[in-house]
């Protein structure tokens, strides 16, 4: 039995060091990405990708971090608090000047063969919107 709670633990304590290699060692090759408010993404070259857009425009650390699995290692969630700064102007977004924000926020993910192959995020944008106007 793969232990979800591990795998997700190495995947945030990867996100936080800004290490997306780290993040992509616990993906699957072809895992699908299900972003809030976007299109889903599927395999690492299309996540790293999304990674290196998001370092470009802001700086994100993930605190209060809870994480939940399932018996069988095949289901885990994480729920947890985004302390951010909005870096540089997001395309179709507000302009970035610095601002900073802290969101509540969660991600669910699937696993099969101890890697994640699918993750799902999930933040309330329009309070987003709100702290950075």
């Amino acid at each position: 039995m793969v232990d979800a709670k591990a795998v997700l633990g190495r995947y945030f304590e990867a996100f936080n060091a800004g290490d997306i290699d780290g993040m992509l060692a616990e993906l699957a090759p072809d895992v699908a990405h299900h972003v809030n408010e976007g299109q889903v993404r599927v395999g690492r070259d299309e996540f790293r990708a999304f990674c290196e857009h998001m370092a470009r425009c802001y700086e994100e650390t993930l605190t209060e971090m809870v994480i939940f699995a399932n018996e069988d290692g095949t289901r885990a969630a994480a729920e947890f608090m985004v302390n951010g700064t909005y870096l540089e102007t997001d395309e179709g977004l507000p302009e970035a000047r610095g601002q900073t924000y802290r969101l509540p926020a969660g991600s669910f993910m699937s696993l099969e063969a101890g890697k994640i192959t699918r993750v799902t995020t999930y933040y309330n944008l329009a309070d987003w919107l709100h702290q950075v106007r």
